[in-house]
């Protein structure tokens, strides 16, 4: 049985969609369960095993938590300088917590982390092994939280990722398909350089990398299953928010899910006013998680066409 941690958000819907495609038992909890707190957590595991135990029961099989997925996150890298407790709290105490109880239960774990650990003055993808350098305090948190993981237990993945958009939640590819069919213009930030990655592509991956250690069905994973540690995954390709934005708009037109002739203009970080230093280049080197796992991982332009055809809701003014 896997337990998914912050399975209402947009990562975690869709991970839990995926396990309900797959008949894979599966429990989740939202803000019902503070991962802040290590006894609520122990809690929720015994009484979600007590309780599939007497259900399963019935049909011979007893289930337990084989795997613990933390999805939950503080995500709000503005206000996190100025909410330091809440960022530390959600991004290092409770992936900390998290991996107290995976360790106590003997399940596995995965964890999502961030391109922001980096500092961004990279000019190649930054592979796992670079040293981190968190410029703001919601890389900082997040960076902290992989160490608390490493300190406490040894059988988890670490998967650091960038640019995160899918259908639940808001996101980046939402907000401008919402002001493009609202505004006469926006501008866009030109001077950071990322990989946009749909949600659904890093679910799948996740899975995988369940399934690869459980050898599930699979004759493409090694005897062993996939080393634990760290990993990078986004979609292929990078680009700038301002293109990124230029491809969404495209896309919208080409759906038909655009109203408005938006003109996009590409400013500067500083022009733009974000109040928070975010790292000028966050591509991330997928180079080990592809020979790991043996995957082809999706351009981000391919994903980006599937998610705006298939959204209901984009493109529709709120």
């Amino acid at each position: 049985m896997i337990w998914v941690i912050g399975s209402k958000g947009m990562l975690g819907s869709e991970f839990s969609r995926l396990l309900e495609k797959n008949k894979i038992p599966h429990v989740g909890t939202s803000r019902e369960v503070d991962a802040r707190d290590f006894k609520a957590l122990m809690a929720y595991a015994d009484k979600a095993e007590r309780e599939n135990y007497i259900s399963a029961h019935k049909n011979g099989e007893p289930r337990r938590i084989q795997w613990i997925v933390n999805c939950s996150a503080y995500n709000a890298v503005e206000k996190a300088q100025s909410d330091k407790t809440a960022a530390k709290e959600l991004n290092q105490d409770a992936p900390k917590n998290i991996a107290r109880v995976a360790r106590e239960i003997g399940a596995k774990l995965i964890h999502v982390s961030t391109d922001y650990v980096f500092d961004g003055k990279a000019s190649s993808p930054y592979k796992e092994t670079d040293a981190k350098g968190p410029l703001g305090v919601y890389g900082q948190t997040k960076s902290a939280g992989e160490d608390e993981i490493q300190k406490t237990m040894t059988q988890y993945f670490i998967f650091r990722t960038s640019w995160l958009y899918g259908f639940d939640r808001p996101n980046f590819v939402y907000t401008m398909a919402n002001l493009m069919n609202s505004k006469e213009e926006i501008k866009v930030v030109n001077d950071q350089r990322g990989s946009p990655t749909f949600a659904g592509d890093l679910a799948e991956a996740m899975l995988m990398t369940i399934k690869s250690v459980d050898k599930r069905g699979s004759n493409i994973f090694s005897k062993e299953g996939l080393p634990y540690g760290i990993y990078h995954f986004t979609d292929l390709g990078e680009t700038t928010w301002f293109d990124f934005a230029v491809e969404i708009k495209r896309l919208l037109k080409k759906h038909k899910r655009l109203e408005n002739d938006c003109k996009i203009i590409p400013c500067s970080t500083e022009e733009y006013g974000a109040k928070v230093q975010r790292p000028a280049y966050s591509v991330l080197s997928k180079e080990k998680i592809i020979s790991a796992l043996k995957i082809r991982i999706p351009k981000w332009q391919d994903s980006l066409e599937r998610f705006v055809k298939n959204s209901a809701n984009i493109g529709e003014r709120t």
